[in-house]
């Protein structure tokens, strides 16, 4: 007999037929040819394709574009004699290199999370006796048993019993789904199928059979398994943006570097082994040997920060890329609720009561609450210490929670049926178990003058079901305005119970049947409840909304609760929302959708696959946003690996979601996304502001080198490359660290996000950090330098090779290095701001930059009095007369920074008054 590939069975076929093609029986596959399938599918376990090895990886961060500038500046640093140098470049690049390593090593494994989630064991029934066995072990053909509490271990079909089932980490939608066995399924998505389990879903209530027919990668897990492998994580754009400042930084270095050689030996009359050593200190002054270890050590800083306030970053560059976010899908489920279901309201005859309750509850609702505690099976114990442990659905834990709020106290798990009733310690409930066709479930329970019948379910089923409302006959006026609440409260996205009951003699308790008991009832009330949204979410998406990103909610739930949850929370407030459900978005083209999505509105989209997921979120890149994708599911899996950055919850999330994600929410608060939003907006800002302050200092490094080849030597020169490594590895690093660590300027989010094309190096930086403050230092320098020769006698053309004039220049180039660190001063706090003024953060807030001030001072003074610095560095200790003239230039170069972006917030104002 040959078993068909697993991949072809089709599980919506008629049981029989599908036994049939199995190979199977209700009683299961025989020992012998349950070793035989096993040899052909292979154990039930999720695979995952082979990821890139460590050295490759390694690789990367050693050969990133950075990187190679720093190789060659260490290369350069060898060559110009300064060997200690050339090793501590090295040195910082392999710390760096090994710091973005053991980032990249936390990448996800979310084949192996999605393992974990298979339970260790199955119960099967194999020609004889039920036996608990491995549930790697299970083959197509098998049947299993499934009771209450019982974790699926493979994708199979009932064909005996009935069970409810937790699909939520597998469809986002919170309420359990009741599933049965059907002689023949109808048609549709096989998530939808109401007589299929999946493997790794939990079944938490019922007792039933079923044929596996499908096991390992073949399950529908196994499906999204195969989805997060394919896909993989793309250059945040932080790196992209990295990338180019490197390239650009290559480019100007080696044109520089190049153009000098025959500038030195046609204008300056120097040898060619001479102009290649200067071409060689041009290419080292405009290589920021402490840009990439900045960059990397700001993230890290910011993944600390984020860290802190309940969100844990796997990938350092996620901190700036959700700084740059445009778009925020968003689960539903225990993204922006808190998956736990609650009643809100009840409607009785007497009226609509908010809960909690202000006040003692009337008869009438006291009834109500007897009713919804009667009428289910769900149990709330509480222990000696006080520990509340509940078990059960969780629309009926959230019906005894409000009875119980009513003074009707919930049954508990070990009790016997009768103290679930009024009827005493001799009392027999009879329950009519829930009925997905016919949306409802009843009991009957004995009272102390015979009998109860009680029934909850969907309030357009029982109310066609209800001739009475309370002492009088129900009236078509009635049951008019009781539909015009049920449409209210479901469109507020309130889940609806009715509950119902009527009263039957003794001799009918134990007789009756479902038909009899369910009809003629007398309507007692309806439940209202919602699965509330989390504390701050409203905040959090007003933020949003004010910092120009776009919420959508993107959901396996049902449209009108998704809608109804979206509204409450403020999402479409500004610019309208629309509904979209799956069968729609499936049949939708790709224009239109991208149509769609370029609209303003904000979206809602209900009953979404997990390859609907994947495709929003490739159309919304695609259109040039950044997209954060939150979830908590399996299902979310895919999409939260192919975002720009997946979001998962902590908490309550699957470790499937956690592993597939950039971020994960220790807390699953939706509004520490905001936070994280703002602290990577932080991120961003102090990058940029890091990077004015060191490109600020390649000018006055380059310079000098210009004026001595277009001056043809008759100019000295003012700089040397020991000096400038000095500078750019000793006196640079600090401050620029401090920078990274710089408060947020006012308004951070309430500017729109920056897009996905925008350089992080654009001409507005690079003119103010070449042009401005590199200008203004560069003149303070010269003037310096040149004053400094003029003051020891030097004339225009004078040689300083030797001679007397040889310690004024080594005076000279000391007070240059001098110069340019005083002027570092001035430009480290100018860069502090952006647009605002440096008071709006506190000009001493930043005690790191001060420590960092502290520092610079010190190696100076080492470099400039320490025989042995003096010796490597060509420097001398100047006379204190000098010193004076180095203090007024951190203020002018600070304070032309300032007139400078005042100029700029002016014209911008005087821009938004006009329009």
């Amino acid at each position: 007999m040959t078993v068909p590939d697993e991949m072809e069975v089709d599980p919506q076929e008629d049981i029989q037929q599908l036994l049939r093609d199995l190979g199977s029986s209700p009683n299961g596959l025989s020992l012998r040819e349950v070793e035989r399938r096993r040899l052909i599918h292979g154990p039930n376990t999720l695979t995952r394709t082979r990821g890139s090895r460590w050295f490759g990886q390694l690789l990367r961060q050693l050969t990133h574009p950075l990187a190679l500038l720093l190789w060659v500046a260490a290369l350069l640093a060898w060559i110009s004699g300064s060997q200690p140098l050339s090793v501590a470049i090295v040195v910082v690049i392999v710390i760096n290199a090994a710091f973005a390593f053991v980032q990249e090593r936390h990448a996800e494994r979310a084949v192996e999370a999605l393992a974990d989630i298979i339970p260790v064991t199955a119960r099967v029934i194999r020609e004889g006796p039920e036996e608990e066995i491995p549930a790697s072990e299970l083959v197509p053909g098998d049947v299993i048993h499934l009771a209450e509490g019982d974790r699926v271990s493979a994708d199979a079909r009932l064909i005996g019993g009935s069970v409810e089932v937790d699909l939520s980490t597998l469809t986002g939608e919170s309420v359990p789904v009741h599933l049965q066995t059907q002689a023949a399924a109808g048609t549709g998505p096989i998530v939808e199928a109401t007589d299929i389990v999946f493997s790794g879903t939990n079944v938490v209530g019922g007792d039933g059979r079923a044929v596996v027919f499908a096991t390992g990668m073949h399950t529908e897990l196994g499906h999204i398994a195969s989805l997060s492998q394919r896909i993989g994580h793309d250059e945040s754009p932080l790196e992209r943006q990295v990338k180019r400042v490197a390239w650009l930084i290559a480019a100007v270095a080696v044109a520089m570097g190049l153009a000098f050689i025959p500038l030195g030996t046609a204008l300056a009359g120097l040898s060619l082994r001479d102009s290649v050593n200067f071409a060689i200190g041009l290419l080292v002054a405009n290589v920021p040997e402490g840009l990439l270890p900045t960059i990397t050590l700001a993230l890290a800083l910011g993944v600390r920060i984020l860290a802190r306030n309940g969100s844990l970053v796997k990938r350092i560059s996620a901190v700036e890329t959700l700084g740059s976010t445009t778009v925020i899908c968003t689960d539903k489920t225990g993204t922006l609720t808190q998956n736990r279901m609650t009643v809100t309201q009840i409607w009785t005859p007497a009226g609509v009561v908010g809960l909690p309750l202000d006040g003692t509850p009337s008869a009438s609702l006291r009834h109500v609450a007897q009713v919804m505690t009667d009428c289910c099976s769900a149990t709330i114990d509480v222990d000696e210490s006080g520990t509340i442990t509940e078990f059960g659905d969780p629309t009926e834990l959230a019906l005894l929670r409000a009875a119980s709020g009513l003074g009707v106290t919930p049954p508990r798990a070990g009790d016997s049926t009768a103290s679930r009733t009024t009827g005493g310690p001799a009392a027999v409930r009879r329950t009519f178990a829930f009925d997905p066709a016919l949306r409802r479930m009843s009991t009957v329970v004995p009272t102390a003058d015979g009998g109860r019948v009680n029934v909850k379910g969907a309030p357009e089923e029982v109310l066609e079901l209800c001739t009475h409302l309370a002492d009088r006959a129900l009236t078509a006026t009635d049951r008019a305005e009781l539909h015009a609440l049920i449409a209210r409260w479901a469109g507020q996205g309130l889940r609806l119970l009715a509950v119902a009951s009527k009263s039957v003699g003794p001799a009918q308790v134990g007789t009756i049947d479902r038909a009899g008991a369910e009809r003629d009832l007398t309507l007692d009330g309806i439940v209202a409840m919602m699965d509330p949204p989390r504390t701050g979410v409203r905040e959090a998406i007003d933020v949003c909304h004010r910092a120009g990103i776009r919420i959508m909610v993107v959901t396996g739930d049902h449209a009108l609760t998704a809608r109804g949850i979206a509204e409450g929370v403020g999402i479409g407030s500004h610019h309208g929302l629309e509904v979209i459900s799956g069968p729609d978005l499936d049949a939708m083209p790709e224009t239109e959708l991208d149509r769609l999505l370029e609209r303003r509105t904000e979206l809602v989209f209900a009953r979404t696959s997990p390859e609907a997921k994947l495709r929003i979120t490739d159309a919304l890149r695609d259109l040039g946003e950044v997209v954060a994708m939150t979830g908590d599911g399996v299902n979310d899996a895919p999409a939260l690996r192919r975002s720009d950055i997946g979001v998962a919850m902590g908490r309550n999330g699957t470790d499937v979601a956690r592993e597939a994600a950039t971020m994960v929410l220790t807390d699953d608060n939706f509004a520490t996304i905001v936070t994280a939003v703002a602290a990577g907006r932080r991120v961003y800002d102090n990058v940029r502001k890091f990077i004015v302050y060191i490109f600020a200092h390649a000018t006055p490094e380059v310079v000098p080198f210009l004026m001595y080849a277009l001056s043809g030597g008759n100019i000295p020169l003012p700089l040397t490359v020991m000096q400038i490594l000095a500078i750019d590895l000793g006196t640079e690093t600090l401050p620029a660290l401090a920078l990274g660590r710089e408060k947020a300027e006012p308004g951070l989010m309430n500017r729109a996000p920056r897009r996905r094309t925008q350089n992080v190096v654009d001409r507005e930086l690079l003119f103010r950090s070449w042009g401005l403050l590199g200008g203004v230092s560069t003149i303070l320098v010269v003037a310096l330098f040149l004053g400094t020769l003029w003051r020891g006698g030097w004339h225009f053309g004078d040689p300083v090779d030797s001679g007397p004039l040889h310690s004024t220049w080594e005076l000279a180039t000391t007070m240059t290095f001098l110069g340019i660190v005083a002027c570092q001063f001035g430009t480290a706090m100018a860069s502090r701001c952006q647009r605002a003024p440096l008071s709006s953060i506190g000009v001493f807030s930043n005690r790191l930059l001060l420590w960092g001030f502290a520092f610079e001072l010190t190696f100076v003074v080492v470099v400039v009095t320490v025989p042995a610095c003096q010796d490597l560095f060509g420097t001398t200790t100047p006379p204190a007369d000098l010193l004076v003239w180095l203090l007024p230039m951190p203020v002018v170069v600070w304070g032309a920074d300032e007139l400078y972006r005042w100029a700029r917030r002016r014209g911008q104002a005087d821009a938004r008054s006009a329009h």
